[in-house]
């Protein structure tokens, strides 16, 4: 039987694409939000089995009490398993710190890699 290790990638540095206010919003604040989806995000068993990879993008709605508001797939990972655990990681923060600039956009990118 051969074991496969999954690697879940999620890159801090760059993991905030788009900021509607990203001149307003704090780099800390940015690397605090990354932080909390990056602890929610897992590598679906069925995704792993199959040898499923790839990167899906987030558009997360944050409301100026930091509530999440919405998500919506702005770039498919190739996998439906993939993306469907993408749209479920800013449900399961369900908050984060309020933004510094009130209400705002963040698009994420949630990367999964099989090592």
């Amino acid at each position: 039987m051969i074991k496969t290790i999954a690697k879940l990638s999620f890159s801090i540095a760059g993991a905030v694409l788009l900021s509607t206010s990203a001149s307003a919003q704090s780099s800390d604040w940015n690397r605090s939000v990354t932080n909390l989806f990056a602890a929610k995000q897992s590598y679906p068993s069925t995704a792993q089995m199959r040898g499923e990879e790839g990167t899906a993008r987030v558009k997360v709605y944050i409301g100026a009490d930091g509530s999440v508001q919405k998500a919506e797939l702005v770039a498919g990972s190739g996998s439906a398993i993939l993306d469907k655990e993408a749209l479920s990681v800013p449900t399961k923060v369900g908050h984060v710190p309020a933004p510094p600039a009130g209400p705002t956009t963040l698009t994420v990118p949630m990367t999964w890699k099989l090592a």
